[in-house]
């Protein structure tokens, strides 16, 4: 992984001589897939009690996004605190000034103790130094085992399918054969007017129903109220499942197909059990 470092919060300047030749951004969710590794600096904000503090749930969804990731996270003083609390450690505030601590997360390995209590402990590619100041060498060490550690795994199911561009071409495939099918044809030419739009509301709706894209705006609709009133019967929907699946196989790999199968499956059971659908009918269309 030849990607930047990000960091979320500015680095001590101390730290400069062990990161050259890194380029260091600030840690925002659409990098990740492209970080080489994930800072967590002690900024002195408190992790045990964060009520007053929102933009500390915006962190550990980042800390959770990295790890579910696979990224590399180094973390010390209040950083190593966030990353014991998302890989679920209690963490508790200690008098004085010294950062909030975290205890040891469950498979993690202490490497040195401090007055009873981890002071530096790693798990799987999460590396924590419980003091407010980093000691180089840790850098270092985490530094060096970035290249071990270049794989990555899929943050969410749409990273799994290939990504947005991906669901759109199967999205325009699947209404490709749909608008010309004996069934569901018909449907398609009464209730839609403007496809262009249609094609770019269904794709939101997958995209966001596979986990969602940094930057780009979630559909917000309601599944069976954009079908309710179509009038389509249950083979209706059979023949959307039936076509779906077909399109996915033909378009994607195996596993990826697979996962869209699947999560239409489920929605189909959805729209099969809505409010008002009578005996032998359905309120799902595919519109």
């Amino acid at each position: 992984m030849t990607g930047p470092l990000l960091s979320t919060s500015p680095l001590p300047g101390r730290l400069g001589p062990a990161l050259t030749g890194w380029t260091v951004q600030a840690a925002r969710p659409e990098r990740l897939a492209g970080a080489a590794g994930l800072l967590l600096p002690h900024d002195g904000l408190p992790v045990a009690d964060v009520q007053a503090h929102p933009e500390r749930w915006e962190t550990l969804t980042l800390l959770t996004a990295a790890l579910r990731r696979g990224v590399p996270v180094l973390g010390w003083g209040s950083g190593a605190a966030l990353l014991g609390r998302a890989l679920g450690a209690a963490v508790t505030a200690p008098d004085g000034s010294a950062p909030d601590r975290s205890a040891l997360p469950r498979g993690a390995q202490a490497h040195a103790w401090t007055a009873g209590q981890p002071v530096y402990w790693t798990v799987d590619r999460a590396v924590a130094w419980a003091e407010a100041d980093l000691p180089p060498p840790v850098l270092g060490a985490f530094l060096t085992a970035l290249p071990g550690w270049a794989d990555r795994r899929p943050g969410s199911p749409l990273e799994e399918v290939g990504g947005a561009t991906v669901v759109r071409e199967v999205v325009t495939a699947f209404y490709a054969r749909a608008r010309t099918d004996v069934l569901l044809g018909p449907v398609f030419a009464a209730h839609v007017e403007d496809w262009p739009a249609h094609l770019d509301r269904v794709t939101a709706f997958w995209v966001t129903l596979l986990g969602g894209e940094p930057g780009r705006a979630a559909w917000r609709g309601n599944l069976n109220s954009a079908h309710v009133g179509l009038g389509v019967r249950a083979a209706h929907l059979g023949r959307w499942l039936t076509l779906w699946d077909a399109t996915a196989r033909e378009v994607l790999p195996a596993e990826a197909a697979a996962l869209l199968s699947a999560r239409a499956a489920v929605m189909g059971e959805r729209l099969g059990r809505a409010p008002g659908a009578k005996a032998g009918t359905s309120q799902a269309g595919g519109t």
